[in-house]
């Protein structure tokens, strides 16, 4: 099943080239940190900034390391029909357990448009989570829409992050109790599994994959009282990583822990010192260095 913590990868680079080496590295890592999936190349991966035979081989090594241990949920997003159902595609031969398909960004899709897009990415055989969100994509998947989609068998939930927690009841109510509801965003992940989610997308699991996933754990027994304590020790990371474009947040954290290089793509730059000095400081009172 689908559930917990699952980091979105950041991908490593070294000297502007796709670094196999680190991220097979990061892989194992996370897997042996208790993480409970893993999501390549979506936005957190720089997906925008990599070529299609890039994007392709890092989902097929994602899933070639990973080998059965965790699940592997492929970001196969564009704001292109056409675009994606070749992602979904070629997510599926590369033996991914999903795909995580972005609302189309940009071009402002209505959403009778929004249920072509959905259905013909579902058509590929593979099952796919909705990614919803309204800040970068511009448009909003109403739960009625969700609702619709969730019908078909291939579309099995949704990272949802939109921070407004009172989607996931509207949402259970529409897509029914069984419909994966994964939380995109880490500071309200709490209170999201609380309203009956099962798991969060996260960017700071890239970081502190432990830590994200024994809140995970503790959340999803019910037990909020130790989630709530580890929270304590997570907020001031979610709140530096996303001082700057969260990726290069979480690279930097990655570096401090000497998993990977700081290096992003342009247009994106690494955060600068004074980001870089509030990520050691969250990372300190996270308990993650010293």
């Amino acid at each position: 099943m689908i559930k917990g913590s699952l980091p979105a990868l950041v991908t490593p680079f070294a000297d502007g080239e796709v670094d196999l080496d680190a991220l097979k590295k990061l892989v194992d890592w996370h897997i042996d940190q208790g993480s409970h999936g893993l999501v390549p190349v979506g936005t957190t991966g720089e997906s925008p900034t990599l070529s299609h035979a890039e994007h392709d081989l890092v989902v097929e090594t994602v899933v070639k390391q990973a080998a059965g241990r965790v699940p592997v949920i492929a970001g196969a997003g564009s704001n292109s029909t056409r675009e994606t159902v070749r992602l979904v595609s070629a997510a599926k031969a590369a033996g991914a357990d999903a795909a995580l398909v972005v609302t189309p960004y940009y071009n402002k899709p209505t959403q009778k448009g929004m249920i072509a897009h959905f259905l013909a990415a579902a058509e590929c055989g593979l099952p796919i989570i909705i990614y919803n969100i309204p800040p970068r994509s511009v448009v909003d998947m109403t739960p009625a829409t969700m609702g619709e989609l969730a019908k078909h068998p291939n579309i099995i939930g949704v990272k949802d992050a939109t921070a407004d927690l009172s989607r996931v009841p509207q949402q259970r109510i529409t897509c029914g109790t069984d419909f994966i509801q994964l939380s995109g965003e880490d500071p309200t992940a709490l209170g999201f599994n609380a309203h009956g989610g099962r798991g969060c997308i996260s960017v700071t699991a890239n970081v502190a994959p432990r830590l994200c996933s024994e809140f995970q754990e503790a959340t999803l027994a019910g037990d909020f009282a130790t989630a709530l304590t580890i929270q304590d020790r997570l907020q001031p990371l979610h709140q530096a990583i996303f001082r700057e474009p969260g990726l290069a947040g979480a690279k930097y954290g990655l570096s401090v822990l000497g998993m990977i290089r700081d290096e992003v793509r342009s247009p994106l730059t690494s955060v600068g010192e004074e980001t870089q000095a509030e990520i050691r400081s969250a990372m300190a009172h996270a308990g993650l260095v010293n």
